[in-house]
């Protein structure tokens, strides 16, 4: 569901799968087709849309993890975590848990540098408290700032919510016609690896995971895009949020293809957590692995970025399940293949 705030005006409404229908884009003090002209985004997949449709110029401020494309780096920073550098998966799991519980998000918003950039347009989420900062906090500054923005709250859980999050965000900035440009062509990208796969002999089993120690099933738009890639993975949530997942049901399952997708890992952050792939039970019996289509990826890039680049996720994922009908995707830093041995975990 995507919904507007300001101050007293919401703008909300339902079509296909609770997403709306029309948003109203007009700002008070504004008149009605006026672009946004300063707008901070709190979502890195939020800041790649608004360069993707052009307004990359109106970015104010935008999240410390905000780094694609590389302009986004030379936009002011409004957050910060509360998760140390340098922890382990599991430890980043821990520290997650506590954060949430003591603190309510894992993030913090510089208010004062907030209140200076003035921005029309504030870009967030409450989909996923561990993806961005918590949306009550967003809310309070808000209440709190001198210039006003509006919220346009993001929660795609889908393919399609996906697409729609770039229609709405282009028409909440003026850019409806470069919206639907790109949406159109991703569709056809979409439809091209769609074409290849469907009426495919009985689909390898593939198992994402999200997290590595403990483990966690992917959720979300994750399971479609195996589908459509070629694959069927039964333990992910179809639309529903990722889930701590019993090792045992993994090893029952016997995966031919380990998708390791964490969130908020880079490739090199995935290849250093997925040594303790190593210590599970029954890791070596499992087809995936005897057969060595075991990935580790840049999951903070890609596939869990609700933006125009999850259909380089899905291209991704075409060519790991099926190498023999997708090149690779040409990609620096976007998968790798990993070697599990007895002694542990390499790199091809």
């Amino acid at each position: 569901m995507i919904v507007l705030l300001r101050r007293k005006i919401s703008f909300s409404h339902t079509a296909v799968c609770g997403w709306p229908a029309s948003v109203s884009t007009k700002l008070p003090g504004r008149d009605e087709g006026d672009c946004v002209v300063r707008i901070c985004s709190l979502l890195p997949s939020a800041t790649e849309i608004v360069f993707a449709l052009g307004e990359g110029n109106t970015l104010v401020g935008v999240t410390h993890e905000c780094d694609y494309p590389p302009a986004a780096s030379q936009v002011p920073k409004v957050t910060r975590s509360n998760i140390p550098d340098g922890l382990s998966s599991q430890q980043i799991d821990s520290a997650v848990g506590h954060s949430l519980e003591t603190e309510g998000t894992l993030y913090e918003l510089d208010l004062p540098l907030l209140e200076e950039l003035r921005p029309d347009l504030i870009l967030t989420q409450r989909l996923c408290d561990v993806c961005a900062v918590s949306y009550d906090r967003v809310q309070e500054a808000v209440r709190g700032l001198k210039s006003h923005p509006a919220v346009l709250n993001l929660e795609p859980r889908s393919l399609h919510d996906i697409l729609e999050t770039i229609l709405v965000v282009g028409k909440a900035i003026g850019r409806p016609t470069a919206a639907d440009a790109l949406v159109d062509s991703l569709k056809r990208r979409i439809t091209a690896v769609r074409g290849r796969t469907k009426g495919l002999p009985p689909r390898p089993k593939v198992f994402c995971m999200e997290w590595i120690n403990p483990p966690y099933c992917a959720g979300h738009w994750m399971k479609e895009l195996v589908e459509i890639a070629g694959g069927s993975d039964d333990l992910a949530r179809l639309h529903q949020p990722s889930r701590r997942i019993d090792w045992c049901k993994v090893v029952a399952y016997a995966p031919e293809v380990i998708v390791l997708a964490c969130c908020g890992f880079n490739l090199e952050l995935c290849q250093k957590a997925a040594a303790t792939l190593a210590d599970y039970e029954g890791i070596y019996y499992l087809p995936a692995v005897k057969a060595g289509r075991v990935y580790a990826t840049d999951g903070s890039a890609y596939f869990s970025r609700p933006g125009p680049r999850i259909i380089e996720s899905l291209e991704i994922l075409a060519h790991l399940i099926h190498p023999e009908l997708f090149a690779p995707p040409p990609l620096n830093g976007a998968f790798s293949l990993l070697n599990l041995a007895l002694e542990g975990v390499s790199r091809a």
